[in-house]
């Protein structure tokens, strides 16, 4: 009845949605080399700055005191200074986030009195947030018994009487993040019940408030997948991740293939191996003196390298062309090449850093060599990925790829 009457309002998430709740603990598992510190350490930078973070979402910037004991000083800084943020979210986390370099110690009695002492120097004026200690492996405390951490005994006395009583002691309202290593299972094991790979004892997985499990469901893949269990909320979807440009992204599963994915994935690196064999030939053929159109390119490299029929070579030129890997060279810039007039649609076909082999020789001033010149071929037009209409480009002495960056 007491339970029923209360309308006191919830206490606020830690971590949005239950991920990490006031007095929660909250386990990362994943295999070694996977990626978990990695993940970690920029899902903290981004707590400590207030930022959300592939949808989990503090309330305010959090103060973390990040304890690890796998990461050299140098490889933290280096991991630290490639995360993808803007220099006022980074302001906001240096000083919220502490994080020790590489540790060789027990989180026993010395070393949790040890520890203890660090949080509180490096939060003097206001209590921690999130404790967080990687892996749990390197600091494992059995007790008395020294058992492993196969043992439901000495597992129930680390996360009793060494991380609570830390959290305890130190802010009994703080979150605790374990990170953990998984036991080596098949796929189908994985898929089943992803939570059961958690190395050690079962006392584990019945102890936490929230687990997460870091996976690579395909090895030839690198996209991994991270997969949730909440205690005191409800379910969450797994989610697709990655690391894009220096930044962990989700990936929308929308955009996944369900059926025949090994032949799919196949099928698409055999258009990107095409691609990019066409596009060095273009290069190639440059160098010694010879420039093709679409059409000529395409006949004169019929089942050469692997790239198939002419209708196959043309339609991964016109992909290429619409997605600006490769451009064209029309008009008075032919004259100023010394090419052939051409009849074509499209003129003579053009990729980054081209160079022309020309009927003049350079002498080398050094060696006295003589060597064949070369001149800069720049594009003229690009096809509008909207319309394939031929437009001018603006400065052919930047080229703008089909995200719109420039190189």
């Amino acid at each position: 009845g007491a339970l029923l009457d209360d309308q006191s309002p919830m206490p606020a998430d830690i971590i949005a949605p239950r991920v990490l709740t006031p007095g929660g603990m909250l386990v990362l598992g994943g295999a070694p080399k996977i990626g978990k510190s990695d993940l970690l350490i920029s899902w903290l930078v981004h707590m400590a700055a207030g930022v959300p973070f592939l949808g989990f979402a503090p309330p305010r910037p959090l103060r973390i005191f990040y304890l690890q004991a796998e990461i050299q000083y140098d490889y933290l800084r280096e991991r630290l200074q490639q995360i993808t943020l803007p220099p006022k979210l980074l302001a906001a986390a240096r000083d919220n986030l502490v994080a020790t370099p590489k540790l060789k110690m027990l989180l026993d009695v010395e070393g949790s009195v040890g520890v203890a002492h660090a949080i509180r120097a490096a939060f003097p004026d206001a209590p921690v947030d999130i404790i967080c200690i990687d892996p749990i492996r390197n600091l494992f405390d059995g007790g008395p018994d020294g058992g492993g951490e196969n043992d439901n005994g000495a597992m129930m006395f680390f996360l009793k009487d060494r991380v609570e009583v830390l959290r305890d002691h130190i802010n009994p309202d703080c979150g605790v993040i374990l990170v953990h290593h998984t036991k080596k299972l098949s796929k189908l094991q994985v898929k089943d019940d992803p939570f059961l790979a958690l190395s050690g004892a079962s006392a584990l997985r019945g102890f936490y408030t929230s687990g997460l499990i870091l996976h690579r469901p395909d090895e030839d893949n690198p996209q991994r997948k991270l997969e949730i269990e909440l205690r005191n909320g409800p379910a969450l979807a797994p989610k697709i991740v990655d690391k894009v440009k220096g930044e962990w992204t989700e990936i929308n599963p929308m955009n996944e293939r369900l059926v025949r994915a090994e032949v799919g994935a196949k099928h698409d690196a055999e258009r990107d191996r095409k691609g990019g064999v066409i596009v060095h030939m273009i290069s190639e053929q440059a160098e010694q003196g010879k420039m093709f159109t679409l059409s000529q390119f395409a006949a004169s490299f019929e089942n050469k390298g692997s790239l198939g029929g002419q209708t196959s070579i043309r339609d991964r030129l016109h992909v290429l062309a619409t997605k600006g890997y490769v451009k064209f060279v029309r008009g008075d810039q032919i004259r100023e090449l010394g090419l052939k007039r051409d009849r074509s649609k499209f003129g003579y076909l053009c990729v980054r850093d081209m160079r022309l082999r020309t009927d003049r020789e350079v002498v080398d001033d050094e060696t006295g060599e003589v060597c064949p010149a070369f001149i800069r071929v720049l594009p003229s037009d690009f096809m509008c990925p909207q319309s394939g209409a031929l437009l001018p480009v603006e400065n052919p002495e930047v080229w703008v790829d089909q995200d719109g960056c420039e190189a």
